[in-house]
């Protein structure tokens, strides 16, 4: 395939995965425009899932459509699905010169998006806990200054401060070292859930307010889970808590004692249905 052709699939493939994002955000399509799946995905042939399980091919054109690409196919671990990323990206609003933690980074493929979001001037943390995987993101991703790949957990007290945090793996609840190297202003996107069922992307924005911070539901999900200390009885009951629509009320994160509003609730901070 020629570079002309290479680059005219990848248009295509953005302006489709837009709009199955419900999104119209021109920053957003261009880092969809210009970011090389294949580069990311290792050499032929590739591993694209579906409904039976995996099917390989050597069809590049196979790899821009809304679908997700495998990097361990034997564990089930894969480069995620466009459109839920791209409205993800969109809702995190990121700003050039800002600085983000990517938590879960995989092989950096949409770490690459986030430094170019952020620009020459913003600054991208990786944490990938899997040695391999950070390995080839830091390969794939050694000609952008701006970025640093880290080779552990993302879950740590010992971060930078950021603007945004963004995790691609599932999570208990919005961790204290998260919630404390945000920046005023700051946005925590994760996908609250508890391991090996179904959650939903929660975004944090950090207020001036101590006790109440806006946070809403975005949309189910469903990620594999960070590597972290368990608590089967709260992994249970945030299970139940996503059996129904409930989730969708949440307004607010809330660091002050409870009332009736509450929706789940974690050791020093719980979810509310009534607005900051």
């Amino acid at each position: 395939m020629t570079p002309e052709a290479s680059a005219q699939l990848r248009r295509a493939f953005a302006r489709r995965i837009l709009a199955q994002a419900g999104i119209d955000d021109a920053r957003i399509e261009q880092v969809f425009a210009q970011t090389a799946r294949e580069k990311f995905a290792g050499p032929p042939p590739w591993f694209v899932a579906g409904f039976g399980g995996y099917a390989g091919t050597r069809d590049i054109a196979e790899l821009y459509s809304n679908c997700l690409v495998a990097i361990d196919p034997a564990r089930g671990i894969n480069i995620g699905e466009p459109a839920l990323h791209a409205r993800c990206l969109h809702e995190l609003a990121l700003q050039e010169g800002e600085t983000v933690l990517h938590v879960g980074a995989g092989v950096g493929y949409y770490t690459a998006m986030l430094a170019w979001l952020v620009g020459a001037v913003g600054r991208v943390f990786g944490y990938e806990i899997d040695s391999e995987f950070a390995a080839r993101a830091s390969e794939n991703l050694r000609s952008l200054r701006n970025v640093t790949i880290e080779a552990r957990s993302g879950i740590s007290e010992n971060l930078p401060q950021a603007d945004a945090i963004y995790v691609n793996a599932g999570a208990l609840e919005p961790y204290a070292g998260w919630r404390r190297r945000l920046r005023p202003g700051g946005r925590l996107l994760f996908p609250l859930e508890a391991p090996h069922s179904v959650g939903a992307m929660l975004l944090v924005r950090r207020a001036d307010s101590e006790t109440r911070w806006p946070a809403r539901f975005i949309f189910p999900v469903s990620f594999i889970a960070c590597v972290a200390q368990r608590d089967r009885a709260a992994e249970r009951r945030l299970a139940e808590r996503f059996a129904d629509e409930s989730w969708r009320t949440v307004r607010s994160l809330r660091f002050d004692a409870r009332d009736a509003t509450c929706w789940f609730a974690g050791p020093d901070w719980w979810l509310s249905a009534a607005p900051p």
